[in-house]
């Protein structure tokens, strides 16, 4: 008796169709991937990692465990204490917040609107907005207490977990990148926001204000806000700057 399987005409035997499958799927993915493949890098590392750092964090929170580098962090940033350092760390916490991140996110939110590009200044105002909401929300809902290990030379009073600062200059940070990503502006956008944000918690910690992992938390929540607004934003393969940017 002859095998059904090879004695129909035009069908391969199953190995060999197995063998075309894997061959047509791999050719279906690498054109997938030079359409998509930035995008999807994004999403995993702007979105995905952060997210599951950020689980984590919260994860030992919940459970009271203590983070290990946190005082040893502190105590690392406190040793390095001069009048020079507690000068520029003040001015970068300032800079971090009140003074620098909020005027900026209003005045880019601002440009963007006066220059018609509509659907970059809601993307903008959407991240900043809702990450100061979630901060707030953040904070009150894991009530963590500020580092006590010294008396600060710029004390606060709110809730330590995650930091404001570092959500409110890592948005800012992650905006500007990529609203930047797809120009020619891309890796100066990257150098400077990543020495800013970098600073800016470094501040935070030289201050005494706050944990290490307060840091790390608002750095991961803020990049999975900001990644997943743009990711709403510019769906369907839109690129700021790509076209009449009012819809």
């Amino acid at each position: 008796m002859s095998n059904a399987s090879t004695d129909k005409p035009g069908t391969l035997p199953a190995p060999a169709e197995a063998v075309e499958a894997v061959k047509t799927e791999a050719r279906v993915g690498n054109a997938f991937l030079r359409v998509h493949g930035r995008r999807l890098l994004l999403v995993f590392a702007g979105l995905l990692l952060p997210l599951w750092g950020y689980g984590e964090l919260v994860d030992h929170l919940r459970d009271g465990e203590v983070f290990a580098f946190d005082q040893p962090g502190l105590e690392v940033a406190h040793a390095m204490a001069s009048a020079g350092y507690d000068r520029l760390f003040i001015a970068m916490s300032a800079l971090g917040y009140l003074y620098g991140v909020v005027p900026i996110d209003i005045l880019l939110v601002l440009g963007l609107a006066i220059r018609r590009h509509f659907r970059a200044g809601v993307f903008v105002a959407a991240s900043v907005v809702g990450s100061a909401l979630l901060n707030l929300a953040a904070k009150h809902a894991y009530a963590r207490v500020r580092p006590s290990l010294w008396n600060s030379i710029a004390p606060e009073t709110t809730f330590s977990f995650p930091s404001g600062h570092a959500m409110g200059s890592m948005t800012l940070a992650a905006v500007v990148v990529l609203l930047c990503w797809w120009t020619r502006w891309r890796w100066i956008a990257i150098a400077v926001a990543a020495g800013f944000v970098v600073l800016v918690g470094l501040s935070r910690i030289y201050l005494g204000v706050h944990y290490p992992s307060d840091i790390l938390a608002g750095w991961t929540a803020a990049l999975v806000w900001t990644v997943a607004n743009y990711g709403l934003v510019y769906s369907g393969g839109r690129r700021p700057w790509q076209g009449i940017d009012v819809a």
